[in-house]
């Protein structure tokens, strides 16, 4: 079979890779359809890891997939062949003290698609065959387009950020930084209930895609620096902020939009932050992390089969697996692209 395969930096082939076989029992074994290029990603295409985790070995690349049954394993329930399902990139041990108390996402021994974490690394689903447990195989119905139900992992991403930070209805929202994970969380407030969402970024092309996700107002502040100034007055005017971005100078600015007793809510993993915590004191402000996602897969699948979020917006360009390196480097540049996906059916070279 063919597969997307990072050996380093800028060094991203097309390759034959050993097809995997019969689903053994429990497994089913998928024709993969749509793959999304995640910002892990493109941090594995241009630096080879980001942190302290580098590709230590050749990896294939994608945990935002899709596919279609091509057979099932023995035991197997709840799926046939055929079925349209959206692939669930995180398979949990069960076992550990966070698999315990319901905290999958954080479970000591993860194994998660397209990740370098663990060594040997975590073969990705940017490829033509995967067998996985019939678990995380979501069916999403035959209707729906299997570039959505590629969104089902990003989406699950912002459904447990909007979880983290509490009830929505009729909040004041602002989302910081609006890359494809900032206009999910833009999508994920308004099914929540938000009154009214502010969405901002450094860029203007990204906040476009904001508004048709669900916005009420957009700021560029790569342009106007005083954008938020209306949302800092007295004491700040924002119920919950999820920050996207990660970049220090976008939380600071989170903490004085957001009002006493408020919420700030960090989705955008950035580098050491100098934090202000005077404000944080001061105005009694709650700060949450968020980190992937458990239960929130299952019921991002289950809100694209059922078309109650549109989230075609958010997806820019859809290339064949083929022009992989070219797809890369379209998604790298955000004043051309939001979500580039892969036609992982069609490995038709570029000419």
């Amino acid at each position: 079979m063919k597969a997307i395969v990072a050996y380093g930096p800028h060094d991203l082939r097309i390759e034959e890779r050993p097809d995997p076989g019969a689903p053994g029992a429990g497994e089913v074994r998928l024709r993969v359809q749509s793959g999304g290029i995640c910002g892990s990603d493109l941090h594995y295409y241009h630096h080879g890891g980001f942190g302290t985790i580098r590709i230590k070995e050749p990896m294939i690349l994608g945990h935002e997939a899709s596919g279609i049954v091509e057979e099932l394993g023995a035991g197997v329930s709840g799926l046939a062949i055929g079925d349209r399902v959206a692939i669930n990139p995180s398979r949990p041990c069960e076992n550990c003290e966070y698999c315990r108390r319901d905290m999958r996402n954080h479970c000591l021994d993860m194994v998660f698609s397209g990740s370098a974490m663990r060594f040997p690394h975590v073969e990705g689903m940017f490829r033509e065959v995967l067998v996985v447990p019939a678990a995380q195989a979501v069916p999403v119905g035959a209707a729906t387009d299997t570039g959505l139900a590629a969104l089902a992992e990003p989406f699950a991403v912002c459904l447990h950020a909007a979880r983290q930070a509490g009830p929505l209805l009729g909040a004041s929202v602002l989302v910081s930084g609006c890359g494809p994970i900032g206009c999910l969380a833009v999508a994920a407030a308004r099914r929540a209930g938000a009154a009214h969402i502010t969405a901002c970024d450094v860029v203007g092309e990204p906040l476009e895609t904001a508004r048709k996700l669900g916005a009420d107002t957009v700021i560029d502040l790569g342009s106007d620096r005083s954008g938020l100034d209306a949302l800092k007055a007295d004491k700040g005017r924002i119920d919950v902020v999820f920050e996207c971005s990660g970049n220090p100078a976008a939380v600071t600015t989170a903490v004085e939009c957001v009002r006493p007793r408020g919420r700030l809510v960090a989705v955008g993993n950035g580098g050491p932050v100098e934090f202000p915590l005077a404000s944080l004191v001061a105005k009694e402000i709650e700060m949450v992390g968020s980190f992937r996602f458990d239960t929130e897969f299952a019921l991002a699948a289950d809100l694209v089969a059922r078309h109650l979020v549109d989230l075609a917006p958010l997806i820019s360009h859809r290339m064949p697996a083929g022009r992989a390196v070219e797809a890369f480097d379209l998604a790298s540049d955000r004043s051309q692209a939001m979500k580039v996906q892969l036609d992982l059916t069609d490995w038709t070279a570029a000419t």
